[in-house]
């Protein structure tokens, strides 16, 4: 459900603005429409969302880690950039900090690139000291370093420059040669220019970057102990003020700017309490009730269980406010679609045993997942798995105990039947979803509009049940329904226009809905392919697991656990994935395409203090 909301308007006098908007953040329950946005225009707001921006963007990082509790600055490696005090009084000497070491990993690891390129033109020489070189020109001799392919390389070099062959190997040959200073060299071979370094300098230089590169971590985690809660409230205490900057360059000025109309919505059920305060504050407002024009925020408000659910309506988009919220309707499809997909007993008794763990998995794919949502899919999937008896791949109605055989007798559902099941899943949800669209139509625009959705309904449901049944279609009472049916959906299908438009409207919606109905049923096949593949790939794991177990019996038992823990990890991990995706697909595209969910509302939230 969608809580109705009512327009509150504030005339205020400029000199009082500041404190009025102290008193409405107080308040908290007002949404206020911001018809201008001044974070542009206004330098100081502007700097302020900047340096928000910077806050958050290190905390992101530094909230993943931990250190030792120390925040003691390093001593300083030669010629680094000098680091600020190791205190950090605020968020900006938190954020020098971080930006620094951010900067020094740059440098470092740029540094260790070109050490590592420098190695590798050092290498096939070998470690020789560069010092020895200019020894040799001192003495009246230069020392050049060539390299040519295997083929191309003359032995009588070595007679005419005193090439001397330093590495050779499948494709190419390395060699100096020692000419006395101010003798041509010329051959035909590439001159290479190596670095004025030794070997085992460089080998230094590198380990000790690498070094400073792995202490840069553990000073991160350092600062986190400290520098985390200090960007934490600075995210708290700069959100709050640019929401209340934001607010404050939203007022209307009027009356040569001696007085600000400001605008919000507010929850109809809080109006009567809001009203006694601003009264209490001798502030002059107006409530009015919303027009179909009005942009009104969407505040959902719902029974315990739709509202596990309502994560899933806020990941596609919310409702508009004259539109149904669709989440009742579809919670109990989604937990039973995610049933299905994952589809074994075994593993939705290990989702309630293991809850902790699994609510943190799932709230790794959307943080707002509830520990109770993770319950009702374990529920789901344990049900689901009495289908086909699996229980960590194994099949349960292979016991020959009376109980389980009775259980079988009961829900055991081969994979035709599953099939088949599937598909008639949905069916129903389409026919439940055009339903809603129907209603919709009545509520929004009135009831004419909807009765072509109704004619549809008619037609598909009777087509359905006679061809169930085995009805004759010539039958006078299926006959009279389906001309009804027809009459609906070719004239009434655009109430108000020319009837020869109508028809032709009626027979493009008939191609759509012949085209696109059969898709949207074969869509819901998946429900059956996941759960069936999911089943198999366990039970390829259990026997992996005992087929690849040595015969001795204890390195036997522990490499079976192995291999059965990983392999039931690794498919219960990508069948939550699978079971969570392909159920929101046929939620967002089949279901809420046929209910005619159009979206786009925009959140409800009030102009309020933000909780420390």
């Amino acid at each position: 459900m969608i809580t109705k909301m009512k327009k509150l308007s504030f005339l205020i006098h400029s000199k009082e603005y500041d404190q009025f908007l102290e008193h409405l953040r107080a308040l908290g329950v007002v949404h206020v429409i911001q018809k201008q946005q001044g974070a542009v225009q206004d330098a100081a707001l502007q700097d302020d969302i900047n340096l928000l921006s910077r806050c958050k963007n290190a905390l992101k990082v530094l909230e993943g880690l931990k250190g030792d509790g120390s925040f003691c600055a390093p001593e300083p490696e030669l010629g680094a950039q000098k680091e600020p005090s190791p205190l950090c009084p605020g968020p900006e000497k938190v954020l020098e900090r971080y930006d620094i070491l951010e900067a020094e990993k740059v440098v470092q690891e740029q540094t260790l690139q070109a050490l590592n390129r420098d190695r590798a033109q050092l290498l096939p020489w070998g470690d020789f000291d560069p010092h020895n070189v200019e020894r040799l020109v001192n003495a009246g001799y230069k020392l050049r370093f060539f390299t040519c392919p295997l083929r191309a390389y003359k032995p009588e070099w070595e007679q005419e420059f005193n090439a001397i062959e330093i590495m050779r190997d499948k494709q190419k040959v390395n060699f100096v040669t020692v000419t006395h200073t101010g003798t041509p060299v010329e051959i035909d071979a590439e001159r290479v220019h190596l670095p004025a370094m030794s070997l085992a300098s460089v080998q230094a230089d590198i380990d000790k970057t690498q070094a400073a590169i792995d202490a840069i971590p553990v000073k991160m985690a350092q600062l986190a102990q400290v520098g985390a809660p200090v960007l934490q409230d600075a995210v708290k205490q700069l959100d709050s003020k640019i929401d209340f900057g934001r607010v404050k360059l939203t007022g209307q000025h009027l009356a040569a700017d001696t007085l600000l109309l400001l605008e919000g919505w507010i929850p109809a059920d809080k109006v009567d309490d809001a009203s006694r305060e601003l009264d209490l504050k001798g502030v002059f407002f107006e409530v009015d009730d919303p027009t179909p024009d009005d942009d009104i925020p969407i505040q959902l408000s719902n029974n315990k269980f739709a509202k596990l659910f309502e994560p899933l309506t806020k990941l596609y988009m919310l409702p508009t406010y004259q539109e149904l919220d669709l989440t009742l309707f579809f919670a109990p499809f989604f937990m039973l679609f995610f049933g299905l997909c994952l589809g074994d007993t075994g593993y939705g008794l290990l989702m309630i045993v293991a809850l902790p763990i699994f609510t943190k998995l799932f709230q790794l794919i959307n943080p707002n997942f509830s520990k109770w949502l993770v319950v009702l899919f374990g529920v789901s999937t344990m049900l689901c798995g009495l289908l086909s008896g699996t229980f960590f791949g194994f099949n349960m109605y292979d016991l020959d105990i009376p109980f389980v055989q009775k259980m079988k007798e009961f829900l055991y559902t081969d994979n035709s039947t599953m099939f088949t099941v599937s598909l008639c899943i949905g069916v129903v949800q389409i026919l439940f979803g055009m339903g809603i669209k129907a209603v919709n139509l009545a509520i929004q625009c009135g009831f004419k509009y909807a009765l072509s959705t109704i004619g549809w309904l008619i037609l598909l449901i009777t087509v359905g049940v006679a061809a169930l049944a085995g009805l004759d279609f010539k039958s006078p009472v299926i006959m009279g329904i389906l001309i009804v049916a027809a009459v609906l959906i070719f004239l009434f299908n655009s109430p108000g226009k020319n009837p020869l438009l109508n028809i032709g409207l009626g027979l493009w919606d008939t191609y759509n809905m012949a085209t696109g109905l059969l898709g949207d049923v074969l869509s819901y096949v998946r429900l059956f392919a996941l759960g069936l593949s999911g089943g198999i790939l366990a039970n390829v794991f259990n026997s992996m697991a005992v087929g690849m177990a040595p015969d001795n019996k204890v390195a036997g038992f522990i490499v079976m656990v192995l291999i059965f823990v990983i392999g039931h990890a690794l498919n219960i991990f990508m069948n939550i994935l699978g079971a969570i995706v392909h159920p929101m697909r046929l939620t967002f595209v089949e279901f809420f395409k046929n209910a005619g969910y159009a979206g786009g509302g925009v959140e409800y939230r009030p102009f309020r203090t933000i909780s420390n």
